[in-house]
């Protein structure tokens, strides 16, 4: 596939986003001379640098505010930088596709100038349902909200092709963004099992408990950590249940208020907030997990999206405790149990019921695995990726 493709994502450094990384590095294999524009983050500083053969522009944001203005303000200054680089990147190297990974819903105003006065295609890749996010962390549909679905509706208008993470997304290219079947394609977000491998788990991780229960991912207000907390205190302190250890790995807006949050509940001692980490002890620490946990609360986004997390704890083989969500339990399927959604008491039930049952758990995350590497792995996603690409071209 002779392209050249600029990918464009706001919201996580490369190659730290291994969605977007994986999307790069395929295109790139097939034939495409690849450029990612993103913003800096810990351990990715560089401005400029080339990674595998691709090209990276980086550019600085705002600090991280948890607030509609603050949110607005990062938006702003992303779109300003990723105007600026798109137009560097077209006089380094040209591009006949922006590859745009949202949210925010914003960057087909940059794609727009290229499509219309030089006829580059623009590729809709649909990471979130904005109006749904913004709806779950307000708890409201206010002007905001309506604006980010014209946002929406003029991101899908102007996309030559969609690339949508699950069915549930595909469903809203259909309906609310009126696109043509056969321009929209399911491209999972799953990991590639080649470097996504259990590793050598080390006992000190368990700080001298017995058992040891695991979190990966965003700590944002929408993705449930309360509850996970809260659950935590339910074992612990009402149930004295001192011999399970938690782990908690990831960063993000709700990070120290959710470790005030942790000593509040009493709680603190037995979990651990490690922040970002690299992928290596990563993945030994999950893979010294005796269970993992997805505690996203139901809401209008996380009932229909399709979470990493569950995807990286199936690939190594660990079994999952989760709220019975939609698209939740269409990736994990037998690889979990389900708790009543939002209901911490019974989440905090089944982690009990789980760590008690050495089998289950041996027995479920078999199952997870051989899911993944059966049909949900990227793999299994690249062909879909590469089928959109060459439509894309083809039109």
């Amino acid at each position: 596939m002779n392209a050249k493709v600029l990918i464009i994502v706001e919201n996580l450094p490369v190659p730290f986003d291994r969605r977007v990384w994986m999307e790069a590095t395929t295109l790139r294999s097939a034939g495409c001379e690849v450029s990612v524009i993103c913003p800096t983050g810990k351990g990715y500083e560089a401005l400029r640098e080339v990674i595998e053969g691709i090209h990276v522009y980086r550019h600085p944001l705002p600090p991280e505010v948890h607030s509609a203005t603050g949110y607005f303000r990062e938006y702003l200054a992303a779109l300003s930088w990723e105007w600026k680089l798109a137009r560097r990147a077209w006089r380094e190297r040209r591009f006949d596709v922006i590859h745009a990974c949202n949210p925010p819903d914003l960057i087909f105003v940059v794609a727009a100038w290229f499509k219309f006065l030089h006829g580059v295609k623009f590729v809709f890749d649909h990471h979130d349902l904005c109006p749904e996010l913004y709806e779950s962390k307000y708890n409201r549909r206010d002007l905001f909200y309506w604006a980010l679905r014209l946002l929406e509706r003029l991101t899908f208008g102007l996309a030559d092709t969609v690339i949508s993470t699950n069915e549930s997304y595909r469903a809203v290219a259909l309906r609310r963004g009126r696109k043509k079947p056969e321009h929209v394609h399911v491209v999972r977000s799953a990991p590639d099992l080649s470097k996504f491998n259990p590793t050598t788990p080390d006992p000190l991780f368990r700080r001298g408990r017995q058992y040891l229960v695991g979190y990966l991912g965003v700590m944002g207000p929408q993705d449930g950590l309360d509850h996970l907390l809260r659950a935590a205190h339910e074992l612990v302190v009402n149930r004295g249940r001192k011999d399970i250890q938690f782990c908690l790995i990831g960063k993000g807006p709700m990070f120290e208020q959710l470790q005030q949050m942790a000593r509040d509940l009493g709680v603190a001692d037995c979990v651990e907030f490690t922040g970002r980490i690299p992928d290596a002890e990563m993945m030994a620490r999950l893979a010294r997990c005796d269970l993992c946990v997805n505690p996203d609360p139901l809401n209008p986004l996380n009932n229909v999206s399709t979470m990493n997390k569950i995807m990286e704890y199936m690939a190594l083989g660990r079994p999952i405790v989760q709220y019975d969500l939609k698209e939740d339990r269409f990736s994990a399927g037998e690889a979990s149990w389900y708790a009543e959604p939002n209901n911490v008491v019974d989440l905090a039930a089944k982690i009990e019921q789980l760590l008690a049952d050495e089998t289950e758990r041996t027995k479920m995350g078999a199952l997870g695995r051989k899911r993944m590497e059966d049909s949900l792995a990227w793999h299994h996603q690249a062909p879909r990726l590469l089928a959109a690409y060459q439509q894309t071209l083809g039109a």
